[in-house]
């Protein structure tokens, strides 16, 4: 008899210990969510407001000309990020160099 109360007593031990593992994991869920939705938020604000954020580090782009292309450069960590189209303005300006060989290798990929 004790060792069927043992067990009974275990099984409850499990289903509570399911329970609580649901919980924790819906909590999560919800948490990850509401990080998603702030992070999609400051984006959407940043966006509006003119100001990007660098997406490798966050910190916010500095706006400068290069060679009559915008671009957003990062004081952090000294990343460059250009606007569509401003890839391939740059890549038609240098034919012959390296960057304008990395785009046509781009193109011919299809990517």
């Amino acid at each position: 008899m004790a060792t069927e109360k043992d067990r009974f007593g275990q099984k409850l031990r499990e289903v509570e210990k399911g329970r609580e593992d649901d919980y924790f994991t819906r909590r999560d869920r919800e948490l990850i969510a509401k990080l998603h939705e702030e992070r999609e938020r400051q984006f959407e604000e940043a966006l509006h407001s003119g100001s990007m954020l660098c997406p490798r580090c966050g910190a916010k782009l500095a706006a400068r000309t290069e060679h009559e292309v915008p671009v957003g450069e990062c004081p952090a960590c000294g990343g460059l990020w250009l606007d569509k189209g401003a890839f391939e303005t740059l890549a038609r300006r240098e034919e012959e160099g390296w960057f304008g060989r990395l785009f046509r290798a781009r193109t011919a990929d299809g990517k």
